[in-house]
């Protein structure tokens, strides 16, 4: 072994796993004898019907122009959550490849032409069958990562200060914290979101339109990337409704794209 591998080698840190078992995040669903059960079940198909009638009662051309609205809505309230106030206009242009001189609003713009992007390559029914395994958790955070400037992909360790660099796709390798919750060790990872993925994948639509929520908390409970999980907790959302109810919040033709697997597109 020369010294060069000798020096990797002593750089690299085994990852953590502290043997956590995947009941910790049980229940995953609103149980079949929940009192809530049948009102949940009741609004669920009100809300298909509904989101079926709306979409039927639009032209194609408005609902294609409808489509391009929301995308640049949901870019608008995901950077909020994420603090970042990027104004609508400043959006508008960074579609138009207009952007800011000023550094710090740039990098907004491409952050919010990033989330637009990911969501149009949702909405073409590339996720399709996939919102809620692994592989489709981890190419949503690619794809929006790797359209990040290289600043936006820096965070910095609360407790320590070390600045980390967020590979896109990458699931985390250390232990992080949000707030006050502690995720899973990392070395868990593959078993959660194992779990994940074989209940959230085999649901049915009524079932997967009442467990949406619980999917978007149980994966950020989770947290299976350094940063970024907010984001992709909430384009995972919008695949799940965008596949289980008819809402026309995509461009004209989504729906004979293929899947992330290669099938056709429900």
């Amino acid at each position: 072994m020369d010294k060069t591998e000798a020096d990797i080698k002593a750089d690299i840190k085994p990852v953590v796993d502290r043997n956590e078992t995947v009941s910790m995040m049980e229940p995953l669903l609103v149980a079949p004898d929940s009192r809530f059960r049948d009102e949940l079940s009741d609004l669920a198909i009100d809300l298909a019907a509904r989101a079926a009638g709306f979409r039927r009662s639009l032209p194609e051309r408005v609902l294609h122009s409808l489509a391009i609205l929301v995308r640049a809505m949901n870019c608008y309230y995901s950077n909020l959550i994420e603090g970042h106030d990027t104004h609508p206009i400043d959006i508008e242009r960074a579609l138009k490849k207009d952007y800011s001189t000023d550094s710090l609003k740039r990098n907004l713009q491409l952050e919010a032409k990033a989330h637009i992007d990911v969501q149009a390559w949702i909405d073409g029914g590339s996720l399709a069958g996939c919102a809620t395994t692994g592989d489709g958790i981890r190419e949503i955070h690619r794809r929006f990562g790797e359209l990040l400037p290289e600043e936006l992909l820096w965070v910095q360790d609360p407790d320590t200060g070390e600045r980390i660099r967020v590979i896109p796709g990458g699931f985390r390798d250390q232990d992080v914290r949000a707030g006050h919750h502690v995720p899973v060790s990392p070395g868990a990872l593959p078993r959660f979101l194992g779990r994940f993925e074989q209940l959230y994948s085999g649901l049915g639509k009524l079932e997967t339109i009442i467990g949406g929520a619980a999917a978007h908390h149980r994966l950020l409970w989770i947290h299976p990337f350094v940063d970024g999980n907010g984001r992709v907790a909430r384009l995972m959302s919008h695949a799940i409704l965008l596949e289980t109810l008819d809402t026309g919040g995509m461009p004209v033709g989504v729906g004979r794209g293929r899947g992330c697997h290669g099938r056709p597109a429900a």
